[in-house]
């Protein structure tokens, strides 16, 4: 493009947000808005984003998000189109306080606090940073929300970076900000930026997934339509004004089920759900309204018992109101109706949090639920020194979880994720009863302190003087304001250990002429199992393990601890370390992170090695990991392991590629089906003589006429076991092949 061009297509972009924000219902602010994007386009000029564009056009298309997407208002379009100034150029929060207010300024300097995605190159500077977003989120929750909107546009736009960085940014993107859009009610950009984030880390997938999905649509219209007319009819006799429309389940969402249900596609029965949309102008009468379309529902199709779900009487945390039932289709299969109202359908679409504070105004005495999540958040905050990776797995857990609402003895209506303890409860409502419960009433019944509570349960906390918080509630604790407030209990009770046990280990490396650096702490953690500082510090303080047990048998066969050893060791002029054992090898400066690697296993060795935790095969979609001592791990892109790697060692990712590989691997199959006499002869025939495969382990036994087959073979590749799942699916009797 010429300068003209381009000037041009800015001025459009620019045209196209003023359009859409002169179309909302919010006041109509222009002048600033024009003043934010001459500002911001005279900081970016003459610099280029990655794919060749100008960079204007990215805070333009953040502000649309905000705009069209999110449903804010003048302010946040303004910081949004300012997002990227103080990081990048030249200008400073001052200069945009001076030039737009002290409201707008505060939201710059948030984002530009968190800028360059929430992680770091270690661990604990992404827990570090991860606190400043939420720190600088729950004073200002416009700060996340536009943040939400970079993100969205960064993966929008995706397909211009290094393949290790599309999987460190999409890896991250699943793992904080998804869950995170998902919590603060944006499920239309949740749905995306999952999507996004499978389609680059699955593309075969989900090109895959997608073609079913298109061919399947003809069918999947026709049955909508039979089951949907007689409904509409209903309502329009009933003279209520509605919109019915076809819901489609996300790519990311139909691989999800297809993965932990072990279905294939065609057993996907929930691909779509209805949704009914009213219109009622008095908020106090749509819990009628919806109840009335349930009863008209229910009178022309056979509802399932177990699965409706009333959001309307209890919301969700993140705002969230609908009437969810599912009835029997004309074809047979379950089918989910989602009922709400015109109001409830926008706080579900743009999210309760675009709707909070803002629209009611700062002086309102209404208690929002996202006010009681970031207090939460603030609690956790409030743990001195948490370990990184558990502190962002705690979090995690609480955005992902789905909640459950249960009753004081007083009838007082408390939320917690689904999973929550009788030990959940009583933290939720104070320490002093997490610490002194000793076991619960659920429903006048007296039960332990890991009973799981469900929605409606009432739940009394039952308390002793002379209880005493014990480490082993963590294993049945749900929520991270309760893992918080016991680990800090826990830490007053062992402090005295802890300090004996830091005490120990920094004059035993003292002695040895060892810095207790942090990679040699680590590698003492790895060798005694244990997860955290805290814990070797407890452990060797109470006498559960020692350190010179540890130097003696390591030292014997020239082990892991004089290498550890020799990574701290003090360099000196006067004395050489040439007799200690080599150290571990750094990262090798060969290899290049922004090029696919080719992984080779052959006669003359093999470049890489295979993770334990998910045992991929070649051909599988894989990443590499440079772990501590230089060598590439590969691990399955679905491996738990592999989804914190990316969300925390964006540098030290690699995207590849399989090589021919000489060399056969064992892998695990579960086989399950109905059971019949000769069955087993026919799945060891076509496994050994027919395919020539190595059967190395086989077990199988049956429950009356279901059997369940536990088979694990030795295989070259992904080809052969995916023939292998084929041609054992087709054996009379078997229902399913998966591998596990």
């Amino acid at each position: 493009m010429t300068t003209a061009e381009e000037d041009a297509l800015i001025d459009a972009e620019f045209n196209d947000l003023l359009r859409g924000y002169l179309n909302s219902n919010h006041r109509k602010k222009v002048e600033i808005i024009e003043h934010a994007f001459r500002f911001a386009r005279k900081a970016h000029r003459g610099v280029r984003r990655r794919s060749g564009e100008p960079y204007i056009l990215h805070p333009i298309a953040v502000a649309k998000i905000v705009s069209r997407e999110i449903g804010l208002g003048s302010t946040s379009i303004c910081a949004a189109l300012l997002h990227d100034v103080v990081e990048d150029t030249d200008y400073t929060v001052e200069d945009i306080e001076g030039q737009f207010g002290t409201k707008i300024a505060r939201i710059v300097d948030g984002l530009t606090k968190i800028s360059g995605g929430i992680f770091g190159d270690r661990a604990s500077m992404q827990a570090e940073n991860f606190r400043k977003l939420l720190l600088t989120m729950s004073e200002d929750i416009r700060v996340v929300l536009i943040k939400m909107a970079d993100r969205l546009h960064n993966m929008r736009t995706l397909g211009s970076m290094a393949p290790n960085k599309q999987y460190k940014i999409a890896g991250e993107t699943l793992y904080i900000y998804a869950p995170l859009a998902h919590r603060l009610g944006l499920f239309a950009i949740k749905t995306e930026l999952e999507d996004l984030s499978f389609r680059y880390e699955h593309p075969a997938e989900y090109e895959r997934i997608s073609a079913l999905i298109r061919h399947s649509e003809e069918r999947r219209t026709s049955v909508y339509n039979d089951f949907s007319a007689p409904i509409k009819e209903s309502l329009e006799r009933m003279g209520l004004k509605f919109t019915a429309q076809s819901r489609l389940k996300s790519v990311y969402s139909i691989w999800r089920k297809m993965e932990t249900k072990h279905v294939p596609f065609e057993e996907v029965y929930d691909l779509y759900a209805m949704r009914i949309i009213f219109d009622c102008d008095d908020p106090a009468a749509e819990k009628a309204v919806c109840w009335q379309i349930y009863t008209a529902i229910t009178d022309l199709y056979r509802l399932h018992p177990d699965r409706t779900r009333d959001w309307i009487s209890a919301p969700k945390a993140n705002g969230y109101q609908a009437l969810h039932l599912t009835v029997m289709g004309p074809d047979g299969n379950w089918i989910e109706v989602q009922i709400r109202s015109r109001r409830m359908d926008e706080i579900a679409e743009k999210g309760f949090a675009a709707h909070w504070k803002y629209k009611i105004g700062d002086n309102s005495d209404e208690e929002s639920e996202l006010n009681v999540w970031l207090r939460t958040i603030k609690d956790i905050l409030d743990d001195p020194n948490p370990n990184a990776i558990d502190f962002l797995d705690t979090l995690k857990l609480n955005l992902f979880a789905s909640e459950i609402v249960v009753f004081t003895p007083k009838g007082e209506l408390v939320t917690l994720p689904a999973g929550a303890t009788v030990l959940d409860m009583a933290y939720s409502l104070h320490s002093q009863l997490g610490d002194k419960c000793i076991a619960g009433k659920v429903n006048h019944k007296l039960v332990p302190l890991s009973h799981k509570l469900s929605s409606g349960d009432q739940v009394e906390v039952l308390t002793s003087q002379n209880q005493v918080p014990k480490p082993e509630w963590l294993e049945f604790l749900a929520t991270a304001k309760a893992r918080t407030r016991l680990r800090a209990a826990l830490r007053r009770i062992q402090q005295p250990d802890i300090d004996r046990g830091r005490e120990m280990v920094a004059d035993y490396l003292r002695e040895r002429e060892v810095e207790p650096t942090n990679e040699v702490i680590t590698k003492m953690m790895a060798y005694f199992h244990v997860t955290t500082r805290e814990d070797l510090y407890l452990r060797l303080g109470r006498g559960d393990i020692t350190l010179e047990g540890y130097i003696v048998r390591r030292d014997n066969d020239k082990g892991i601890l004089r290498k550890i050893l020799s990574l701290g060791r003090r360099k000196s002029a006067d004395k050489s370390d040439s007799g200690s054992a080599p150290t571990v090898a750094p990262v090798p400066s060969g290899i290049n992170t922004k090029a696919p690697y080719c992984l080779h296993c052959g006669d003359d060795g093999q470049n890489f090695i295979f993770s334990d935790c998910c045992r991929p095969i070649p051909g599988d979609d894989v990443m590499g990991f440079i772990n501590d001592l230089g060598q590439v791990e590969v691990h399955s892109l679905t491996c738990p392991r592999a989804q914190v790697l990316k969300a925390t060692y964006g540098n030290r990712l690699l995207s590849t590629t399989w090589e021919v590989i000489s060399q056969k691997f064992q892998i695990g199959m579960l086989i399950r089906g109905i059971d019949r006499h000769g069955i087993l002869t026919e799945l060891t025939a076509l496994i050994s003589t027919q395919l020539g495969i190595d059967i190395r382990a086989l077990h199988i036994e049956a429950d009356n006429e279901v059997f369940e087959c536990r088979l694990e073979v030795k295989v070259e590749d992904r080809g052969v076991a995916d023939q292998l799942m084929v041609k054992l699916r087709k054996i009379k009797g078997v229902e399913s092949v998966v591998r596990i």
